[in-house]
């Protein structure tokens, strides 16, 4: 038997499909630039939240603001594409992962022995 859940399955689809609907919206609404990094599932597939990145972290509140305001047209469109009786609610959340990475390498370098 297979670890991957429905909600995995639900998860990895809404990845797909919000990432165009996401992308569509960027480029109709002059948006910020942003990916989706990440969809979660809750396991009663009531709530996904969809985690994104901006190419400029200053974009971030403005783009996740946007979306958040757009989710309830994406839910729509996406129960006429998918094939689910109900389509999750759906929140959009800035994914500071790559900003933390980043981060942490800067102080590692800053903080690096001299290499003589």
């Amino acid at each position: 038997m297979s670890d991957f859940t429905r909600s995995d399955r639900v998860a990895v689809q809404l990845r797909k499909e919000v990432a165009v609907l996401v992308h569509q919206a960027v480029r109709d609404h002059a948006l910020p630039s942003v990916s989706v990094s990440d969809v979660e599932v809750t396991k009663d597939l009531d709530m996904a939240r969809v985690f994104v990145t901006t190419l400029l972290a200053g974009d971030s509140d403005k783009a996740v603001k946007a979306l958040n305001e757009m989710a309830f047209e994406f839910r729509r469109e996406l129960s006429r594409t998918l094939k689910m009786r109900l389509v999750p609610e759906i929140r959009f959340q800035y994914d500071d992962s790559v900003d933390r990475g980043e981060r942490i390498e800067q102080l590692l370098r800053e903080n690096a022995p001299d290499n003589e």
